[in-house]
């Protein structure tokens, strides 16, 4: 059954529109409307008489507005229907295509799945755990907490990090998004309100909203957290648990100082909300900064997701939970309705590789920094009027439009080959169509060239040259 949008809603939305000519600025802000998400692709919108009369505007005005909408295609007629939203590109760009894999030609780059390629150093993990399997050939295979050898291993991970932690405390799982949505079957139920920053992961918030908690987003803005606007929203919503990345949040970047980690936590104690901290990039900081200590350092019920696919190898998916004792005495009984524990080749893998984590991830380090550079360097270039802060750590730049036209300027992106996300696939309840994610995890001479595509696919919608952007180091 289509969606249908009244027009006294169009009008209230439309509210300021330029009337300068009228008719363009009515489709400016349809387009924008679209795009941000306030108005959901497939939605039939009002006929030219009824917002005719909602905005008390000539027939002529709607009509060419319409027409325009048709033409830059963020709308379609349909024979005796009316007039449908849609977006440059179609459906599947609402959508993360890292779930969807991209069936185009050779030559296209892949920009939307923010993961490297293996360091020097995994391959040879996997020939030691081959030899060290046959060892665990004789037993079930079924760890539902993970194999004793890893759970201590991550465990003297975090005591590292000046967090003492017991093996009993981790939960190894088959990557971090099994932990999310673990933690949301054992901790939530349906309407418990949810709270997670906007812009956020936005497979993460799939797997924590599936036990029917209600999401209630906190912005993020490009230059960090707003801590007043997120004791507002805690003391306004009362959430059960807060689902937040400090460590160079996805997609912006942001790192979370030990000041804010601090008062962060005071109104979670407030308000008696756990938080769920995403850990997925705390070892990538690639200027050789010391990192702030564990979010669970400040808050002692924050439960911590980590994983080993951003650090090490995406192939290698293997998460973790670390948690209190009572915390996990309920994440274990939520933990068997999903499965009976990660495969035990990969734990002995991952168990193998944090024995001596530093030589890899130092390699890992250097090469994601020299393909950052690059990007940054290249996006400046060729998108000089695209505004971006230099991440000191994690794989992506979070570029800033001048205006909202990301969906329009990926669809054109992608007829060039070049494949990334838009901004709304990140926002939590609709817009940010005027920020791109593009991550550094390809070589630098991939990363070089799909920027040129990506400024020949913005040249392509009508952008003239503008100054400079201010690049700021984060």
């Amino acid at each position: 059954m289509s969606r249908s949008i009244s027009a006294s809603r169009v009008a209230t939305l439309v509210t300021g529109f330029d009337r300068s000519p009228a008719y363009a600025g009515l489709a400016a802000a349809l387009r924008l409307l679209i795009g941000d998400g306030r108005i959901l692709l497939d939605t039939r919108l009002p006929s030219e008489r009824e917002l005719t009369e909602a905005l008390a505007v000539s027939r002529t005005t709607v009509t060419r507005a319409y027409a325009e909408l048709r033409d830059c295609g963020y709308a379609e007629a349909r024979q005796g229907a009316g007039t449908f939203t849609r977006v440059p590109g179609g459906r599947r760009r609402a959508l993360d295509n890292a779930l969807l894999p991209y069936s185009g030609d050779e030559d296209a780059i892949d920009l939307n799945c923010a993961a490297a390629s293996a360091p020097p150093g995994v391959a040879k993990a996997y020939a030691a755990a081959v030899e060290e399997l046959p060892a665990h050939l004789g037993g079930h295979g079924y760890f539902p907490a993970g194999i004793p050898m890893l759970q201590a291993a991550i465990a003297a991970m975090y005591a590292a990090r000046g967090l003492p932690t017991r093996p009993e405390q981790i939960m190894v799982t088959p990557g971090a998004l099994t932990a999310a949505a673990i933690v949301a079957q054992a901790l939530t139920g349906p309407g418990d309100r949810l709270m997670v920053e906007s812009p956020v992961y936005p497979n993460a918030t799939q797997a924590l909203r599936q036990n029917g908690a209600r999401l209630v987003p906190s912005p993020v803005d490009p230059d960090g957290w707003d801590l007043d606007a997120v004791a507002a929203t805690l003391q306004q919503t009362r959430p059960t648990l807060a689902y937040l990345i400090p460590d160079f949040q996805n997609p912006t970047g942001n790192l979370m100082s030990d000041e804010q980690r601090a008062a962060y936590a005071e109104h979670l104690r407030v308000t008696r909300t756990v938080a769920v901290v995403d850990e997925a990039h705390q070892s990538l900081p690639l200027e050789g900064q010391a990192m702030p200590r564990p979010f669970a350092s400040y808050a002692a019920s924050t439960i911590s997701i980590g994983s080993a696919s951003k650090s090490f190898w995406g192939g290698l998916r293997l998460g973790w939970i670390r948690a209190s004792d009572e915390q996990m005495v309920q994440l274990t009984r939520a933990r068997v309705g999903f499965d009976l524990g990660a495969p035990v080749f990969e734990q002995l893998v991952l168990a193998r590789l944090l024995a001596d984590p530093e030589p890899v991830l130092a390699e890992q380090r250097s090469r994601l920094r020299s393909q950052r550079d690059r990007l940054a360097a290249a996006v400046a270039s060729h998108l000089p009027d695209w505004r971006f802060r230099l991440p000191a750590g994690g794989l992506a730049l979070w570029c800033e439009l001048p205006h909202a036209a990301a969906t329009a300027v990926v669809a054109e992106a992608e007829r060039r080959g070049v494949i990334l996300a838009p901004g709304p696939v990140f926002a939590a309840e609709g817009g940010l169509d005027r920020f791109v994610r593009i991550p550094w995890t390809l070589p630098g001479d991939q990363l070089e060239e799909a920027v040129v595509r990506l400024a020949a696919a913005w040249a392509t919608l009508g952008h003239g040259d503008h100054p400079r952007p201010r690049i700021m180091v984060a």
